[in-house]
């Protein structure tokens, strides 16, 4: 199959509705008409790019480089518009005027993928049944998988006080790109998520080969991330308890090191160095897999920790212990990635170059457990969870102990942050529910040259704004004065 012609129709524009689509088969295309068709869809490797890491300019883990820094990509003064506008914080548009939006544009081009597959693989006159439902769920959960960072990109967090009326973001479930959409409501948006994932689940299988296609076990685990978002702890449990009889392997990171000159491959193991950080399909943790988009999915290289966040790596560390996220995935004063060395003492530069999961791995959902278990379960359970995340990740680590339930919760957030640092939206939507919650909530604060700026908790700037391009050509959404 040369290609297929649904992905032509989108990029082109020309796409006018599924019968006049069904009309026309031009010279060197394939229409999905077969089974098989369906199933090169969604075997289409740009499906597995869902992430955007731009959004962590707006958070509290990013520190700008400064003027002719030495880690050039690092400058402030050389960021695109659309980064300084972020980590300035500016009100309004981010983006100038006919720019994409990696994030917003790209998630809606797979949500368009998922949609041909899950209205049309059932009506094909080949295939088993059970296969056509099986394909069918497999889509419906990539597509609940994009709203939930949709939702949480594009709108306020979660509320159950105001979602009814708080705006969410376009709920396209037709391939039909001349239609106008609405902006649909956070709580429509989550009710879809949650009804997407339940519908999907039976029909999927027990037990995947390919850890990009999502097993009932994968549903159980990012229905726990949803109820999570949801603050619906008791649920959240539930579900990431279920989904780590499954899968509870955690990797080792005491046996992997560095080396310097090289940018992918970098983190190597010890005792074998032609061995590599282990890629999504190969690693142990990975319950459903999502890479980061090669252009706008990471930030290596780009940023460096924030001393907020190289404190976080202090609490609760043991004398003498290594924090071995720390050591492997941030460069310390300097980095070689190719010939040159770049210098920059006292500072600590993101640079992992490893492919870190963007969907659902075990690490974080035994945080999620952790967290839920913290929030209204047992604390002792929870300090529990956290001892076996950081015993493979903590060259050292001694026990946890929480005088209160409160404090113990303290560590699971720390742990958390020290877990999933600059990985897609993960850190701005932590800050933005737990900005909902006196205790946690916080000012964030950006430095670069001789200004400085603020963003208090629960402003509308943490919000991303819908962008002009998508405005321009559906001026009726809504938009939130930001």
């Amino acid at each position: 199959m040369k290609k297929i012609f649904f992905a032509l129709l989108l990029t082109t524009g020309v796409f006018t509705g599924c019968k006049d689509y069904l009309d026309i088969k031009p010279k060197g295309y394939t229409i999905p008409a077969l089974f098989e068709d369906y199933q090169k869809l969604l075997n289409d490797n740009a499906l597995n790019n869902s992430s955007s890491a731009y959004p962590n300019y707006l958070t509290d883990d990013v520190q700008a480089g400064i003027e002719k820094d030495e880690s050039s990509s690092t400058d402030y003064t050389l960021f695109s518009i659309l980064k300084r506008n972020l980590y300035g914080f500016a009100h309004g548009a981010t983006l100038e005027s006919g720019n994409v939006d990696t994030f917003y544009e790209s998630a809606y081009s797979r949500i368009f993928t998922y949609n041909t597959v899950i209205n049309n693989v059932e009506n094909v006159p080949d295939g088993v049944t059970d296969l056509k439902k099986q394909l069918k769920a497999e889509a419906m959960v990539g597509r609940a998988f994009e709203y939930l960072n949709l939702v949480n990109g594009y709108a306020v967090h979660y509320d159950a006080a105001t979602a009814a009326t708080d705006l969410g973001v376009p709920l396209v479930l037709v391939e039909d790109i001349n239609k106008k959409y609405i902006r649909n409501t956070v709580a429509e948006v989550y009710a879809f998520i949650l009804k997407d994932l339940t519908e999907a689940q039976p029909n999927l299988a027990t037990k995947g080969g390919d850890r990009f296609r999502p097993t009932k076990a994968a549903v159980d685990a990012l229905l726990s991330k949803v109820y999570l978002y949801m603050g619906n702890y008791p649920e959240a449990l539930q579900n990431a308890n279920e989904a780590l009889i499954v899968n509870k392997a955690l990797m080792n990171y005491g046996d992997y090191t560095s080396k310097l000159g090289v940018t992918y491959g970098r983190v190597i193991l010890e005792s074998n160095k032609a061995l590599v950080f282990p890629t999504l399909d190969k690693n142990i943790e990975t319950i459903w897999g999502r890479q980061t988009a090669t252009s706008n999915g990471h930030v290596f290289a780009e940023v460096y920790a924030s001393p907020d966040l190289l404190n976080t790596y202090a609490k609760d560390l043991p004398a003498g212990a290594v924090d071995k996220r720390l050591k492997l995935f941030f460069c310390q004063d300097f980095a070689q990635f190719g010939g040159n060395v770049a210098k920059f003492p006292g500072r600590t530069l993101w640079g992992p170059y490893v492919e870190f999961n963007m969907a659902i791995s075990t690490g974080e959902l035994m945080l999620i457990a952790a967290e839920a278990e913290a929030r209204v379960g047992d604390a002792a359970i929870a300090l529990k969870q956290l001892d076996v995340l950081r015993k493979s990740r903590i060259v050292g680590a001694t026990p946890l102990v929480a005088a209160t339930k409160d404090e113990a919760l303290k560590m699971v957030l720390d742990e958390r942050r020290r877990e999933m640092p600059f990985q897609g939206i993960t850190r701005l939507v932590d800050l933005k529910r737990l900005n909902k919650d006196l205790r946690f909530a916080k000012t964030v604060t950006h430095t670069f040259g001789t200004q400085t700026v603020t963003l208090a908790a629960n402003d509308l700037r943490y919000v991303l704004p819908i962008p002009p391009k998508v405005l321009a050509i559906n001026p009726s959404l809504p938009v939130l004065d930001r």
